[in-house]
């Protein structure tokens, strides 16, 4: 059964006030437990998904070119409250193309869909809790600002559904989901982009 993370987070914060802040962690005590988010509608259920599914989604293996788009590396960290890491927990991600289309027949322009990119794509994390994805920098979406679907799984169980968002992108201010949640939570879902060893580079920590 999908855990109720609304009741996760009360617990948390009812549980650092009966106990006292003093008997917790510190880092466990001040934890910013990443926000839920819709899954929204064009979740690519595997029959739906392409052959190579890896954490590389500009490159699928058999085509020449490659996807079109921004081209960043995005990593970060998966832990619990208590700030200990997860191992071998798999991170999927899944967003748009860039000209906005999804892999997803319900999308009605998903026939133009970039043949090049794989829309869908997971990582497991290693034993530090880290992840590693190759993707494009998300763009527009209809009635959306820019975003990156992710689930978190613990085995067959999910552990978080969530959407990661550009840092300061003007769009943000008229987004119904990005809106509802505190300034703390959107800080822990935001990229903010920077070069590094590997080109364009952003990092988001998930904490469950």
């Amino acid at each position: 059964m999908k855990p109720n993370n609304k009741f996760r987070r009360n617990l948390l914060g009812g549980v650092a006030g009966l106990m006292g802040v003093g008997s917790l962690s510190a880092r466990a005590a001040t934890a910013v437990l990443t926000p839920d988010a819709a899954e929204g509608p064009y979740y690519p259920t595997p029959a739906m998904r392409r052959p190579d599914i890896d954490n590389d989604l500009v490159k699928i293996r058999g085509r020449v070119e490659k996807a079109g788009g921004e081209v960043f590396t995005l990593r970060g960290r998966l832990t619990g409250a208590n700030g200990q890491p997860l191992a071998r927990h798999r991170i999927e991600i899944w967003q748009c193309d860039m000209d906005g289309n999804y892999m997803h027949p319900r999308d009605r322009r998903s026939v133009n869909f970039d043949q090049a990119f794989q829309g869908f794509g997971h990582d497991v994390t290693d034993n530090g809790g880290n992840y590693e994805f190759r993707t494009i920098k998300p763009t527009i979406y209809p009635g959306r600002t820019p975003h990156i679907h992710v689930k978190v799984f613990d085995g067959n169980r999910e552990l978080l559904t969530t959407q990661f968002y550009i840092k300061d992108h003007p769009s943000n201010a008229r987004d119904g989901l990005f809106n509802r949640m505190s300034k703390a939570e959107a800080n822990a879902v935001s990229m903010e982009f920077a070069k590094g060893a590997t080109g364009l580079e952003a990092t988001v920590n998930v904490v469950v």
